[in-house]
């Protein structure tokens, strides 16, 4: 792996790819795909340059997206989907899979709620549109229940921390890193995962112009980030030291979510639309948008042989 990522390195320096001057402007949450890249080496020699900004979630990052204001970024299923109805001009150029169990309904140590089932009737904060809510409404649908069978209080996620931590919602409803953050640090429960509710799939997006006028940065960025991940699946320790480091936070947070997370880089493929079909059939049927979006035409497959390069 330390092989691939050296002759990716050496390739891509060599390759001309785009002018020095030229500028791309990336969203990023918590840290995520920058402390990844960083971390595995893989910045050092970008031919172009690389604007980081950071967004909490991804709902803010979305908004700055169809402003203009970034080009590319790391997006849940469930955002990207109500992005794309509400008409933002973007697409998803490649899947983050995962495992399922960092997307969690979270509980405080002491509470009485123990299973899904104690939900009804209490209050569980959010993300709107969120892969938070995507959970909440899975569970919901998977136990035949109503939307008015649980609260939900839809916050942002520092304002769902205190109303967690202050105890003026009963659980949480969120993702990575912050469902590690709260059972490490303060040894909350999850009490359901997303384990079989929902694909666990994320997006890196981009602007429809960006796919068109910066096609060659983007191309050699998801390929950056490709091997930056699949170097992360054996050097946790080492991304997670860094990663702590970006957001300082205990290096204990990044090494729980890491270790059981196994992200990787896949292209937009058939079982993705489909992935991404379910989701948006999902959120229609319980109203979050009001048409009903073909998959196919929201997912941008070119960027696979980009993909296919970094060694997968």
């Amino acid at each position: 792996m330390i092989r691939l990522i050296a002759a990716l390195a050496l390739a891509l320096a060599g390759a001309g790819l785009a002018s020095a001057q030229t500028t791309l402007r990336v969203g990023d949450q918590k840290g995520n795909a920058r402390a990844v890249m960083e971390a595995a080496g893989l910045l050092n020699d970008v031919p172009y340059k690389i604007e980081w900004k950071e967004f909490p979630a991804a709902a803010p990052l979305l908004e700055a997206l169809s402003a203009g204001a970034i080009e590319t970024g790391l997006v849940g299923d469930a955002p990207f989907t109500f992005a794309a109805a509400s008409g933002a001009p973007v697409k998803a150029i490649a899947a983050i899979r995962q495992t399922r169990e960092g997307l969690a309904i979270l509980v405080p140590e002491s509470s009485a709620i123990k299973t899904f089932a104690d939900l009804r009737g209490k209050k569980i904060a959010t993300g709107r549109g969120s892969i938070g809510h995507q959970l909440i409404l899975a569970a919901l649908e998977k136990n035949g229940w109503s939307a008015g069978d649980v609260q939900i209080a839809f916050l942002a996620p520092s304002d769902a921390k205190i109303a967690y931590t202050q105890g003026s919602v009963d659980a949480w409803s969120t993702w990575e890193p912050y469902v590690s953050q709260e059972e490490v640090l303060f040894k909350s429960r999850r009490i359901i995962t997303s384990e079989g509710l929902t694909p666990g799939l994320s997006f890196q997006v981009a602007r429809s112009d960006a796919i068109r006028d910066k096609r060659t940065e983007l191309n050699d960025f998801i390929r950056r980030l490709t091997a930056a991940r699949a170097w992360s699946l054996n050097n946790i320790d080492s991304y997670a030291a860094t990663w702590g480091k970006w957001m300082n936070i205990p290096t204990s947070v990044p090494q729980n979510w890491l270790s059981r997370a196994k992200i990787r880089i896949a292209p937009i493929d058939d079982g993705v639309v489909a992935d991404e079909q379910g989701t948006i059939d999902l959120y229609f049927r319980w109203g979050l948008i009001k048409q009903k979006l073909v998959a196919a035409e929201i997912v941008d497959r070119s960027f696979a042989d980009a993909i296919g390069k970094a060694g997968f």
